[in-house]
């Protein structure tokens, strides 16, 4: 009798782990990216050349590519300047210096990072950041979730635009100027 019962219960549990595993697979199935692409370095997902005016950007990781979960963008040529202090409702934003060194501010700590270093701007936490080397400095951030940032850069040419109705619509919301 005890067998049976065994082999009853080991049945129920494959046929549960069966479903897990097939429910799984499709939900990872349908994230994954129709194709792979490769960004080359220097290079734009898009094959596009973007600025903010202090640096050049190029997009790495597309929202689309992850269904709006991340996004990734290579700030290159980073100069002296940066955005107005400012912060992310619903996202946090990761920086990760390359080259150079850049200051940032991450609530109301202020730090200089150089190659190899990084720092998270938790969501809801006001931050800035400006190259502070004698040369050009490059890093990576990415945003997750997503959210609107993708459209920002797209569309908001100036960061140093002061309109927090202009950057609440990309759901970002501006506290005030750059303190760098």
């Amino acid at each position: 009798m005890e067998r049976r019962a065994f082999l009853r219960d080991a049945a129920v549990v494959s046929a549960g782990l069966y479903e897990l595993f097939a429910a799984n697979s499709s939900a990872q199935a349908a994230v994954i990216p129709p194709a792979v692409h490769i960004v080359g370095s220097g290079e734009d997902r898009y094959g596009r050349q973007r600025t903010m005016g202090f640096d050049r950007l190029a997009f790495k990781v597309g929202t689309a590519d992850t269904d709006g979960r991340l996004f990734i963008v290579e700030h290159s040529h980073l100069l002296h300047g940066g955005p107005p202090l400012h912060m992310h409702p619903h996202q946090e934003e990761w920086f990760y210096v390359m080259e150079g060194q850049v200051a940032f501010q991450v609530g109301d700590q202020r730090v200089k990072l150089g190659p190899g270093e990084s720092i998270l701007g938790p969501r809801g936490i006001p931050h800035t950041f400006s190259a502070v080397a004698p040369t050009p400095s490059r890093m990576l951030i990415a945003f997750s979730p997503a959210g609107e940032m993708e459209m920002f850069f797209r569309e908001v040419r100036d960061p140093h635009m002061q309109d927090p109705e202009v950057w609440r619509q990309y759901g970002v919301e501006l506290i005030g100027p750059s303190p760098f």
